[in-house]
């Protein structure tokens, strides 16, 4: 865990070399005005190293010439973002006395490579889990993992995993609901990060975090979730992989910006009792170099309907190259038990699985 010190990355960069370890769990009152409701953040985190760490992903993703080029331009379109984000953004930049700008920029960033491997898979007796590796390029983010509870009127509205500084969600469980992760489609360049600002608003388009967020707000259940996520009009291509509380519930939408491409649903009956999503269309074949899919896709298999659980999924998950040396953290979880939610961060690889 972080502590609110000079020292904070020691115990952690300690934790993630002897393996996996959970990351810290904040607090977030949907019942608050949006400019405070993350200064949880300042129990855990030293201010003056989150912006270090912002500005590091900041500057791995986006250029700098291009950093400095649009700053102004960020500026005068933060007024455009809709609450209840842009108060959040603006209270995040506050609290760690930084850039309102590098907070707007921050946020965007994470919405390009995103790298990933989601499963949802039913067991023999109907029960839906629903695992996921997020993998991105900056290892500073296995320092920045969080846990969020989401709470409204004291209780858990929904929960997620996110980086510090980032309001939107990868990641997230709407207990007793439904359960969702994203993953990037296809190989996005950093020359679209711009284009994702400009769908964001002359289009008046989400972005796809946002969108995972406002489902785990606002969507009844696991049909009404899978509507939002397909439908809403969103800045870039994704893939968003939904798990419910009743057998049959598990799907992955494949997604333009427009609307959905593809919708491909578990069969449990015809034999699709689990569904493998990495950043590839599931109907064309992976790049040569990318053997995600198929190392999922055979260890399921071998697993079996039978003996499918959280343990044996999250086995799944910890396979090279499944979980790789850009793997940030895993999360496990499934709605019907959502007191088994469980996100793990990842040391560098996983070369103690078996």
């Amino acid at each position: 865990m972080c502590l609110r010190t000079g020292l904070v990355l020691v115990p952690v960069l300690f934790g993630l070399a002897l393996g996996d370890v959970a990351p810290p769990t904040i607090n977030v009152s949907l019942d608050q005005d949006p400019e405070v409701r993350w200064k949880p953040l300042m129990d855990i985190y030293d201010p003056d190293y989150l912006r270090e760490a912002s500005a590091e992903v900041i500057d791995s993703t986006i250029p700098k010439w291009m950093h400095h080029a649009v700053i102004p331009i960020v500026t005068a379109l933060e007024k455009f973002v809709p609450q209840p984000y842009a108060g959040e953004i603006r209270g995040i930049a506050s609290l760690l006395k930084g850039n309102l700008a590098d907070a707007v920029m921050l946020n965007f960033a994470y919405e390009v490579s995103a790298f990933c491997t989601s499963i949802v898979a039913q067991d023999t007796k109907g029960h839906v889990y629903h695992g996921r590796n997020l993998d991105y390029p900056h290892p500073v983010l296995r320092n920045l993992t969080i846990n969020i509870n989401f709470l409204k009127n004291g209780k858990v509205a929904y929960q997620g995993t996110s980086f510090a500084g980032y309001v939107g969600l990868w990641t997230g469980q709407s207990p007793h609901k439904f359960t969702v992760s994203g993953d990037q489609r296809g190989t996005e360049h950093w020359w679209n990060w711009w284009k994702n600002v400009v769908s964001a608003f002359l289009f008046r388009r989400s972005p796809v975090s946002w969108l995972v967020r406002e489902t785990l707000e606002d969507a009844e259940d696991f049909t009404d979730a899978v509507m939002r996520l397909s439908k809403t009009p969103i800045i870039a291509g994704v893939y968003y992989i939904v798990g419910g509380v009743r057998a049959g519930e598990g799907v992955v939408i494949t997604r333009d910006r427009a609307g959905p491409v593809d919708i491909w649903p578990l069969e449990p009956l015809n034999g699709g009792w689990f569904r493998v999503e990495t950043n590839f269309d599931h109907w064309r074949p992976t790049p040569s170099r990318d053997h995600r899919r198929e190392v999922a896709n055979k260890a399921l298999n071998t697993t079996g309907q039978n003996n499918i659980n959280m343990h044996t999924l999250y086995k799944v998950l910890s396979l090279s190259p499944v979980c790789n040396g850009i793997t940030v953290y895993t999360t496990m979880m499934s709605a019907a038990s959502p007191d088994n939610y469980k996100t793990l961060v990842r040391a560098k690889g996983c070369p103690w699985m078996d």
